[in-house]
């Protein structure tokens, strides 16, 4: 007993100097508590590891919430174990960061670290002369005359051919069905066909029917994406790296789900080039990106990640963008009569062809209003390679993450004014010379598609395939939603509505 005594008085020392910095600590954490004003709560060391913590799982409202509070709409994010990173809805911050410094502000080493394994050297994942290549490539595949032969080849193909005859027998089946899921099966088989010159039939790679299961590669990417996602929200990075480096858990899932997708794009790539060597001239001036990218000469694994890139994409975004557009039009009666009568008007001999798509709009002025509220990308990061300030007097260090914010940016008072939470397609037209016209909203209080030098290529595509399909719908069937209750959306990769959204299918009565 004696001994014991001994040991612990041998500590006291050691004991009073601990409770001594944690009295400190205690006045540091009270004082900065105070200086923080509309940021997240922050700490010395461990910075807001606590409060993200907390909010987790509520991240995008959680920095709404901050921003909105914030005079420059902007907040200062340090947590132990993660890069500095400053979250704006600014749109001054986003031209800065997009445009006006563009060169400052590239993906950056930590952004790719992150999706390395998933999109390799794709052109999402790559800056400097690698993505300067990538995206002359790419540009071929939206010329005029390509978003033609994508509407008169592909769309008319898929709308007609598969997704309207399905759409008819669960109208007469009667049967719920998962609209999202359904929804990202045709834009897997739009992306194949279009960008890839893949016929999924004949490759039995996808198929509408949600009788039948997803495709390997479709699940795959799901996989992928998910947890490739989940890496960038984690409190600690560390745990991601350490799961990667032991080969355990969702580590391990993604390890064996990119395997798959590598090793089934990379079947499609050798069959092309199998093909293209075998017919010659006749494929080498093919119209896909996948031929193009082949007689370009680029090696097999740029090829190989550049497609995974777009089929990520192609699927996600478009299918995401159109889930949230068909719940939030399930609740407006009145909207959905318009653009049925828009669409009537604007037909060509009943035909839906660029110039009668092009002149919807009121149905484009729907489907922005919808993404304005339900980003397909919730968030996209840079990271500074100097130090700088932004606009509005941020500075920004060198390594900085910057987080542009499209689904804050949609909920900010200042730029939507205060009926910003309603679904008001009207808002997007403007009066001029006696005329009611669609107003061009800056893209960078609007950075749906990104901006700048990076802005998305296949903006209009994507335009063109909603309002393809949107319009298809529409005139043939009636979309119920099954559930009363708020979807969550929830912000991977690309935006996903928690547990799909199950609907009935119903055959419209003629106008």
């Amino acid at each position: 007993m004696g001994e014991f005594i001994t040991f612990f008085l041998s500590f006291q020392p050691l004991t009073f100097i601990f409770f001594l910095l944690f009295y400190i600590t205690l006045i540091e954490f009270r004082r900065v508590k105070k200086l923080v004003g509309t940021g997240p709560t922050t700490y010395p060391v461990i910075g807001c590891l606590i409060s993200f913590y907390k909010n987790r799982f509520r991240l995008l409202d959680w920095y709404t919430k901050l921003l909105a509070q914030s005079p420059t709409n902007t907040i200062l994010v340090q947590r132990l174990g993660a890069r500095r990173t400053i979250v704006t809805a600014n749109q001054h911050n986003v031209e800065y960061v997009l445009k006006t410094n563009f060169k400052n502000f590239p993906k950056g080493k930590p952004f790719r670290e992150i999706l390395s394994d998933f999109l390799g050297k794709g052109i999402f994942n790559v800056d400097d002369d690698l993505w300067m290549i990538q995206r002359k490539l790419a540009s071929h595949e939206f010329s005029l005359r390509s978003i033609n032969e994508f509407i008169m080849h592909t769309l008319e193909e898929e709308v007609k051919g598969k997704l309207i005859p399905l759409m008819d027998s669960l109208s007469i089946e009667n049967k719920v069905v998962d609209f999202q899921e359904l929804l990202g099966r045709f834009s897997f088989n739009v992306v194949c066909k279009f960008t890839l010159g893949i016929d999924d039939d004949d490759d039995n790679r996808c198929c509408l029917d949600p009788c039948f299961p997803i495709s390997p590669l479709a699940k795959a990417f799901d996989v992928a994406a998910e947890i490739s996602a989940r890496r960038g929200a984690a409190p600690l990075f560390l745990v991601w790296r350490v799961k990667k480096w032991l080969g355990v858990g969702s580590e391990r899932r993604l390890r064996d789900a990119v395997k798959e997708v590598k090793i089934l794009v990379m079947e499609m790539i050798l069959e092309r080039k199998k093909m293209m060597n075998v017919k010659g001239e006749e494929l080498v001036g093919g119209q896909d990106l996948l031929s193009r990218l082949i007689s370009s000469g680029h090696e097999e694994e740029v090829i190989r990640d550049m497609v995974i890139s777009f089929i990520m994409a192609g699927r996600d975004t478009t299918s995401s963008a159109l889930t949230w557009f068909f719940w939030l039009l399930s609740r407006y009666s009145d909207i959905e009569h318009k653009i049925l009568k828009e669409s009537e008007n604007k037909l060509n001999n009943e035909t839906l062809d660029y110039e009668s798509l092009k002149n919807m709009n009121f149905l484009k002025a729907c489907l922005c209003e919808s993404m304005r509220l339900y980003p397909p990308i919730a968030w996209d990061s840079k990271h500074a390679t100097c130090d700088d300030v932004l606009p509005d007097g941020t500075l920004v260090k060198c390594g900085d993450r910057v987080t542009y914010f499209p689904y804050g940016m949609g909920r900010m008072e200042n730029l939507w004014g205060k009926d910003w939470f309603e679904f008001r397609p009207d808002r997007w037209f403007v009066e001029l010379n006696n005329e009611i016209i669609l107003s061009e909203v800056c893209p960078y209080k609007f950075p749906i598609f990104q901006a700048g030098p990076r802005v998305c290529l296949g903006k209009e595509m994507a335009f063109i395939q909603m309002k393809y399909v949107v319009a298809s719908i529409l005139r043939r069937f009636r979309i119920k939603i099954v559930s009363d209750k708020k979807p969550i959306f929830v912000p991977l990769l690309t935006a996903h509505m928690a547990g799909g959204l199950k609907v009935l299918v119903s055959k419209r009565m003629q106008l």
